[in-house]
């Protein structure tokens, strides 16, 4: 309806005043974000749980760097060098780089092109002005002159349906879309980051139980060797005995093979050689911060996956309007003016100047149908990724769903767990005990203990994939992000 007037008006006016006012024009469909199914509440989440509120200052600066809730500064010093230092982050920040660059290209097309063009020439003939113009410069006798010429060019095509504002539009969002791309995938690589942290803290703990379980099972191999000697144990006990032994020993080489696998990813992920990075080793905490979680409502903005697939949205959209607009005819205005004359010191006089302004249009009448193809394609585009959007969405509160089950379970099972360990940690007390009284063999001892182990590697794995799951939940939630950091 806009254009129509617009058409309207223009047929009225001049060439240039109507130029100008079909400049206002827009073909095409104006972008709406697509609905999304978005629960009203989580189902995984427990009563009394933490909420994020963005009005509290310190929530707000909890929010950024988020790994700080661990309250692990090893963990704090490694996080800062993946923004620094990661190569796959850098490759999205030169992809960003990029989108703004073509922006800006796209905005260019909206303005005149002034060029200026300067030359001279020297010619001469006898016989009048048609000598001149058949025999310049042949040397067959009359005059020589030299002409100097100095003349600015402006050409200008204006967007009358709106194709290159289209196009700035889609390229804006394809900007907004690197920029939500660049932060996930910093969020990917913090998170992957933490989660092999607490991996080889789990190695580093795990490493210590070994080591204890060890020293035992070699004191329990010389007291079955003392007992061969004195006739109460059999070569089949020294057996059974030695074999504990090698096991243990060769789970704990096994751990270290672990605990450097994930040393180096972490290396990896920091920007350095494997070579170049060594953590000292220290237990894995015991503590698993309660993550506080938003409503869900503000995971469409929180988000940067989510982000990323509604401004893809938005760049396809606004193709479909740069398509159509290439259904109608295309203007071009051109202005010359400037000076020609000789000599040079007074080629600016008013007697020398030239000018010229001129028009023209273009348009195809037929292609065969490829203009009502590429506007079907620009359209099933679009439609493609309003699907990938809601699928995105879809699988980040199914993320957010999962780990919060995985952490309300593991949270139990943590409790149940606790309670096996400091039964058959009494369980092992009272073994040592009647040992030391004579009233029972050492290998009871031993069998306690190593009941007590056991324990304590499933409480020790429980609480490793609870602090997994918690950064595995701030990395669907979108961490400290969220949409109003998008540039504008």
């Amino acid at each position: 309806m806009i254009c129509d007037k617009l058409l309207r008006t223009a047929l009225s006016s001049s060439l240039v005043a109507a130029s100008i006012a079909l400049s206002a024009c827009k073909v095409g469909p104006n972008y709406h974000k697509p609905d999304a199914p978005v629960p009203v509440a989580y189902k995984e989440l427990p009563p009394g749980a933490p909420v994020w509120k963005p009005s509290t200052p310190q929530d707000d600066k909890d929010r950024g760097n988020w790994w700080r809730i661990y309250s692990d500064p090893e963990l704090d010093e490694l996080e800062r060098e993946v923004k620094v230092s990661n190569q796959n982050v850098k490759e999205f920040e030169a992809e960003y780089r990029d989108a703004v660059a073509l922006l800006h290209e796209s905005r260019a097309m909206l303005f005149p092109t002034l060029s200026i063009n300067g030359g001279v020439q020297r010619g001469g003939g006898g016989g009048g002005t048609a000598a001149v113009s058949s025999a310049v410069g042949s040397g067959a006798g009359g005059s020589t002159h030299t002409e100097f010429t100095l003349e600015p060019n402006i050409s200008w095509q204006p967007d009358l349906w709106g194709t290159i504002r289209r196009q700035v539009e889609s390229r804006k969002a394809g900007v907004q879309m690197s920029e939500a791309n660049l932060a996930n995938a910093l969020l990917s690589a913090q998170s992957t980051l933490a989660a092999d942290y607490f991996d080889l803290r789990a190695s580093d703990s795990l490493r210590t139980l070994l080591a204890q379980s060890i020293d035992l099972d070699r004191r329990v191999v010389e007291i079955t060797e003392n007992e061969m000697k004195s006739g109460t144990a059999t070569n089949g006990d020294l057996a059974s005995a030695q074999a504990q032994l090698q096991a243990a020993e060769a789970q704990l080489i096994a751990v270290d093979q672990t605990r450097g696998t994930f040393e180096h990813a972490i290396a990896v992920l920091t920007g350095h050689l494997p070579s170049q990075l060594t953590i000292p080793q220290a237990p894995l905490t015991s503590t698993v911060p309660e993550v506080p979680v938003a409503i869900p409502s503000t995971l469409l903005e929180r988000n940067p996956a989510i982000a990323a697939a509604e401004r893809q949205m938005q760049q396809e959209s606004a193709l479909i309007g740069a398509t159509i607009g290439s259904y109608f005819p295309t203007l071009s205005l051109t202005a010359i003016g400037g000076y020609a004359g000789n000599p040079l010191s007074s080629l600016f006089n008013v007697g020398n100047r030239i000018w010229s302004l001129g028009a023209s249009a273009s348009d195809t009448l037929f292609q065969g149908g490829y203009q009502v193809a590429a506007v079907a394609a620009a359209r099933a585009n679009y439609d493609q990724f309003v699907a990938t959007y809601r699928q995105t969405v879809l699988s980040s509160f199914q993320s957010v769903e999962d780990e919060l089950l995985a952490l309300r379970v593991l949270q139990n099972e943590a409790d149940f767990q606790a309670q096996a360990v400091k039964s058959s940690q009494l369980a092992a007390d009272v073994a040592l005990n009647e040992f030391n009284a004579g009233t029972v063999a050492y290998t009871t001892v031993a069998t306690a203990v190593q009941t007590l182990l056991t324990n304590q590697q499933a409480a020790l794995t429980i609480q490793q994939n609870r602090l997994v799951a918690s950064v595995t939940l701030i990395e669907a939630l979108g961490g400290g992000w969220e949409t109003s950091q998008l540039s504008k």
